[in-house]
């Protein structure tokens, strides 16, 4: 900046210097002589015109060095020395707000932190629903799995397509997070190869000194820690989100959905869609099932990161709405009825906290969400006329006939290999789809494992193949049985082919010993 300076004084001074050489070194003669004087005054006008071309091609160029010196600073001053390479992927990669590094300053050296390392994922956006989770590790019991089934257990395959959900593992041992990033994707091969299902995790500089924390609010030093951790834990998936939909859904690791909760909730959205809220409820407690337009995120995190220290997060989202609408000069009740405005609460809840040892150590959180009420064990569906039978012997009065009727689900003593479940249709059936779902909220451990559907087509039974048909490309079982597909954590669906129909019998059929006991929840047999 001051070599720039002293090149624009030495071209004013130079300027200055030709200008009166010139006007000094004009002629001051007496006589008549017009002729020559205007000829040497238009040669030297031109030499000047010259010399004023260069000069302003020179101050073009300074203000350009100028202006790119300029950019230069302020983007040091944003960011950390660092490899030119290391910046140029910062720019195109990292969560970079404004000022995030004024919040967390441990950041400036190491401004690649910003950056999610994406465990698992295929880099899914344009959806109009993303969900958040972030999970840490937990002394007693996790609750990550069954939380994962119960969100992705209904869903349509339309449904599949349209939303994204994150698990944030909020851990920097990087051993830890593969072995739960293994965990998911051998629980959810599907969704994790369809790009629904995506796995994040932190930098191992994400995270300040925890050890100077002030303890506020009565909370011992620990809990501050818990709490200033989650405060950026929330702040890291918010930014990490905010290009991926259109809406953003915060969760946590321990909870349960009610059956359709999506549909309701998109039917809801739609509903509130030309109101001004900053977010919509779906369950009362914390910072469970909070719906935010995505792009709100950077102003909510940014606030989260502003205060990350004073109090917890649940706190400072209805501090946001107090800054927003509540006027010093009115009384508590007009900030209240203010407030109520930018949250629209829907009833009965769609999330109920199951999770009884919280993430903090020692603490219990026996919270329950009253308006969230029962959740259904079973889902019921209309299915076609067919002869049941089955090896698998039932508990109670959870039997294969009431499970397939729509009136309870099928619960089975511990299954082993070659057990099965057989539907005899007595006409064969053009047969579209197939559901089967194992498991269920107060059971998610009960599921169908290393177990095939299978179907007769009609042919096999009347050893009359037809000349299209092309067994080749199916893989065979016996007696005239194809495999269709198996259980993946607990869920079996898929279409059917136009050359295997109609269909005369679909099975199910158990290839191990498992070590629990086996529970369908949905049956679903969609005929044409």
């Amino acid at each position: 900046m001051r070599l720039s300076s002293v090149r624009f004084g030495c071209l004013l001074a130079l300027v200055c210097f030709v200008s009166l050489s010139w006007i000094k070194s004009v002629p001051q003669h007496e006589g008549p002589t017009p002729r020559l004087d205007l000829q040497t005054l238009y040669e030297r006008l031109m030499l000047a015109e010259q010399l004023g071309g260069q000069v302003r091609k020179e101050l073009s160029n300074m203000l350009d060095e100028l202006r790119n010196l300029s950019r230069t600073m302020n983007n040091t001053n944003s960011i950390p020395a660092a490899t030119e390479t290391t910046k140029d992927d910062f720019f195109k990669q990292a969560i970079l707000q404004p000022n995030i590094f004024v919040y967390m300053p441990h950041l400036r050296e190491h401004p690649e932190s910003l950056t999610a390392n994406v465990v698992l994922g295929q880099g899914r956006r344009g959806v109009s629903m993303v969900m958040g989770i972030p999970t840490v590790r937990r002394e007693k019991q996790s609750y990550l799995l069954s939380t994962l089934s119960s969100l992705l257990g209904g869903l349509t395959p339309a449904q599949r397509r349209d939303i994204l959900i994150i698990v944030f593992i909020a851990e920097t041992d990087s051993d830890y997070v593969s072995r739960v990033a293994d965990i998911i994707s051998e629980n959810f091969a599907r969704e994790v190869r369809s790009g629904l299902l995506e796995v994040i995790s932190p930098s191992k500089y994400y995270y300040p000194n925890f050890t100077n924390l002030k303890e506020t609010f009565g909370d011992s030093k620990d809990r501050v820690k818990w709490r200033t951790k989650q405060n950026l834990d929330f702040s890291f998936l918010m930014l990490y989100a905010q290009d991926k939909g259109t809406y953003y859904v915060q969760l946590e690791d321990d909870v349960i959905a009610k059956t359709d909760y999506l549909s309701a909730m998109k039917t809801f959205t739609m509903q509130e869609a030309s109101k001004e809220w900053l977010y919509l409820e779906f369950s009362q407690l914390g910072f469970i099932g909070k719906m935010f337009r995505t792009r709100d995120l950077p102003m909510i995190a940014e606030f989260f990161l502003m205060f990350q220290r004073d109090k917890p997060i649940d706190w400072l989202l209805d501090h946001i709405l107090w800054v927003k609408v509540c006027s010093p000069e009115r009384d508590a009740k007009d900030c209240e009825e203010q407030k109520a405005s930018l949250r629209q609460r829907y009833k009965p809840s769609l999330f109920q906290h199951v999770g009884l040892h919280s993430s903090l150590s020692g603490k219990l959180q026996r919270l329950k969400d009253k308006d969230f009420g029962t959740i259904a064990l079973f889902r019921a569906h209309r299915n076609p006329p067919a002869e049941l039978s089955t090896s698998l012997i039932h508990y109670q009065r959870h039997s294969l006939k009431r499970a397939y009727g729509g009136e309870d689900f099928f619960w089975a003593t511990t299954p082993v290999r070659n057990d099965y479940i057989l539907f005899n249709f007595s006409q064969p059936l053009n047969i579209s789809r197939y559901l089967f779902h194992s498991g269920s909220s107060e059971y998610p451990g009960d599921k169908f494992l290393n177990t095939t559907v299978e179907v007769l087509p009609y042919y096999a039974r009347a050893h009359d193949r037809p000349e299209n048909s092309s067994a080749s490309s199916h893989q065979l079982s016996d007696n005239g049985f194809i495999v269709l597909g198996s259980f993946e954590n607990g869920v079996a669906e898929g279409d059917i082919k136009e050359v295997l129909q109609p269909i005369s019998a679909l099975r199910l059929v158990v290839h191990s010993n498992a070590s629990v006991w086996a529970l369908l929840s949905e049956i679903h047999i969609t005929v044409k």
